[in-house]
């Protein structure tokens, strides 16, 4: 959501005791110190008012403050700091409780969270909470009450209970054949006056309660997004740097990479894949494309040394000059294997990992061998050799000039969109699974959990 949120205004609560939040959430950005994430924010003024946020240490805190009194402030020990998973948070208020640490329950991906910093404060038995403020409460999702301090990733399937407690297993379920947490895509809970059901199916922010309580966007753009709960898809991975010290700027969840520093600055897919068959797009739109490659790399794609990746026996692909690249770089530079670039073309990599081939294509035509973009998919594209039984990640990045490079570079891999920009056309795709510009080829499909599948 970056600098988007939410926002709509509460109406009397059914009662001031208990509430409930479930939500799906995707961080994009680790904060690692940086500042704190406003997820929820419902706010009367400085002595009423409910913060849920990712702190400056990745932690989920949640502070609630009714009439000048704190009633809970609780924090989780778990960090949130996978940028490549979907995690399902409930958080459910219940001040009637005898038990003090009943009075606020968190869970996560289904299990009820035991472990607590030092510190915590529950309400006393039968007090009121700020979560659940008067017709006078703004509240917003992906800001605080300045609308500052925006939370970056993606949400799923967002509910407010107004008067009940829930646990998880009244928003999700364990799979019976792979025992992993999913989605309850019509809970049966009564939501109360305040309560509210909203990103059921995307990007509608329309109220899903029966309610009407629906909401509106306060500013930025929320963009609709294939990547779902149910189906993760690949992004540029922040965590996953290439050469230590040169680090992208990552936006748009994860999807678009930025720099301006001498040296390498790359985005590699989030998920690294040793067979099956696989599709992606990227565009440059900042910088020389000369000076970009296009490619894969061999796991683990960090810590490669002094050596940029184009240069190291991990990297297979091409460059914005047409060259080809090789294990080794340098010797193993073919120049004249593909066409050229330029910023705003769209490269397109499809990965065949059964057979050991990385083919690349510009605006929907792929490379000869022999110096042009102009063969069909169906005809005879050239292809690079990869070695075989390796873990390959897709990627794009800039190279050294050694007077400096910059890049903005955008990936699809599979949400429809570079950037906010929606693709202009959907290519044909015989797997169903993501939205692309140009053709999928036959058997090849998206880099996601169900493409894993295929």
């Amino acid at each position: 959501m970056a600098s988007t949120y939410l926002t709509n205004t509460s109406v009397t609560p059914t009662n001031r005791y208990k509430y409930t939040f479930s939500f799906w959430v995707k961080r994009s950005k680790i904060l690692l110190g940086a500042t704190a994430q406003r997820l929820i924010n419902v706010y009367t003024d400085s002595n009423n008012k409910l913060q849920i946020a990712f702190g400056t240490d990745d932690r989920l805190s949640i502070f609630d403050k009714e009439s000048g009194a704190t009633r809970f402030s609780v924090a989780p020990s778990m960090r949130f700091r996978d940028p490549n998973a979907w995690y399902h948070i409930v958080i459910a208020a219940d001040t009637t409780q005898s038990t003090e640490a009943d009075r606020m329950k968190v869970y996560v991906n289904g299990e009820i969270i035991t472990a607590y910093e030092s510190g915590n404060t529950y309400a006393g038995q039968n007090t009121n909470t700020g979560g659940q403020l008067t017709g006078s409460g703004a509240r917003r999702i992906g800001a605080n009450e300045s609308a500052a301090n925006h939370f970056d990733g993606l949400l799923s399937h967002f509910h407010f209970v107004d008067g009940t407690a829930y646990a998880a297993s009244d928003f999700g379920s364990t799979d019976s054949i792979t025992g992993e947490w999913q989605i309850n895509t019509s809970p049966s809970v009564t939501y109360g006056n305040n309560g509210y059901f909203i990103l059921k199916d995307g990007n509608s922010v329309t109220d899903q309660s029966g309610n009407s309580n629906n909401w509106t966007v306060g500013a930025g753009t929320l963009t609709n997004t294939e990547d779902n709960p149910s189906n993760v898809f690949a992004t540029l991975n922040p965590l996953d740097n290439p050469k230590p010290g040169q680090i992208a700027t990552f936006t748009n969840g994860n999807t678009t990479g930025a720099g301006t520093e001498s040296g390498f600055l790359a985005g590699a897919s989030s998920i690294g894949v040793s067979s099956g068959k696989y599709y992606a797009e990227f565009k440059v739109t900042g910088g020389n494309a000369t000076y970009h490659v296009f490619g894969v790399l061999k796991s683990p794609v960090a810590n490669l040394g002094t050596s940029a990746p184009h240069d190291s026996t991990n990297f297979y692909g091409v460059r914005g000059s047409g060259a080809k690249f090789q294990p080794g770089g340098g010797g193993n530079e073919t120049t004249g294997w593909a066409g050229t670039w330029t910023t705003n073309d769209i490269m397109g990599l499809a990965l065949d990992c059964d057979n050991n081939r990385l083919y690349v294509s510009k605006n929907g035509q792929y490379a000869d061998g022999s110096g042009n973009y102009d063969e069909a998919f169906t005809g005879s594209p050239a292809f690079i050799t990869l070695a075989s039984d390796e873990t390959y990640h897709l990627m794009g990045a800039s190279i050294s000039t050694g007077s400096g490079v910059s890049l903005t570079m955008q990936s699809n891999f599979g949400n429809g969109f570079f950037g906010t920009t929606a693709i202009s056309s959907e290519g044909t795709n015989a797997s169903g699974i993501g939205k692309f510009e140009y053709d999928v080829p036959t058997g090849y499909t998206a880099l996601s959990t169900k493409g894993l599948n295929e």
